[in-house]
């Protein structure tokens, strides 16, 4: 499991139980559990999740997948003390060889949180960010069970990448008004990623974009970076002038990630 001042004891807790609970649940069929997003990219904000890649060699059981959401809501949560647990798991058959889109066998998501207590477990079903996690966990090589990830998972090709980045566009925009703080710097993140090729931490990206953005369009984003190196959702606040300025800055943005996704 990884180390360092990057993850302070609460992190190192939560993990470990996590990790706890995906090896309870998943074997003898876990093949490996990885750390990935925020985490490993260097970029961990007081609000963000604990991402995690489990990778198993079949599809869970029905029991399987309600012990692991019933674990899971009581691991993760939104405290200050209590971060989100977000963990996928994939069966390596549909990843490797890669194809696009890839099944992914069950998600737990803390905004998933009331829909799986009223309507039972996640069920598999296609799910395009998963080139965008697997690219994540090869990257960061953060093992939290099992061997290196390059062992049991094959390289996302950049094409794939940018389709499964653009595909999840129009669910932000659904949440644009509830969730400003991360749709902005997941749009930053997009455009980030199609023009360098690199996926980088959520703070991280919006500095790129900020450079690459005229004046009047950077106040938005740059308060959305503020609010996550800082501060809980609960404790962010938008003015109104703000408020006015987003969806001017969205649409500066859409314009470029359009663009290169065209002519890239």
């Amino acid at each position: 499991m990884p180390t360092g001042a990057a993850l302070h004891t609460e992190v190192m807790d939560q993990l470990a139980q996590t990790v706890g609970l995906i090896r309870n649940v998943l074997a003898p069929e876990l093949l490996g559990a990885y750390l990935h997003g925020s985490a490993v990219l260097g970029g961990l904000g007081p609000a963000s999740d604990l991402d995690v890649l489990a990778v198993t060699r079949q599809s869970l059981y029905e029991r399987k997948r309600r012990a692991l959401v019933e674990g899971l809501l009581e691991i993760s949560g939104l405290t200050a003390t209590v971060r989100p647990v977000e963990v996928t798991v994939v069966v390596q058959s549909e990843v490797r060889p890669w194809r696009f889109p890839p099944t992914g066998d069950f998600l737990y998501g803390e905004w998933l949180r009331e829909e799986l207590q009223e309507s039972g477990p996640p069920q598999p079903c296609p799910m395009p960010d998963l080139a965008i996690a697997i690219t994540m966990v090869l990257a960061g090589n953060h093992p939290l069970t099992g061997p290196p990830p390059a062992q049991i998972l094959d390289p996302v090709p950049h094409a794939d990448l940018v389709r499964a980045s653009v595909a999840g566009i129009p669910e932000l925009l659904d949440n644009l008004d509830d969730d400003t703080r991360n749709v902005l710097l997941t749009l930053a993140r997009i455009w980030t990623t199609l023009a360098t090729g690199e996926i980088q931490p959520k703070d991280a990206a919006a500095d790129w974009a900020l450079a690459h953005l005229p004046p009047e369009h950077r106040p938005a984003l740059a308060h959305a970076r503020d609010l996550y190196r800082t501060c809980h959702y609960d404790d962010e606040t938008w003015s109104h002038e703000l408020k006015a300025q987003v969806r001017p800055h969205v649409d500066e943005v859409l314009t470029h990630i359009d663009n290169l996704r065209r002519h890239g």
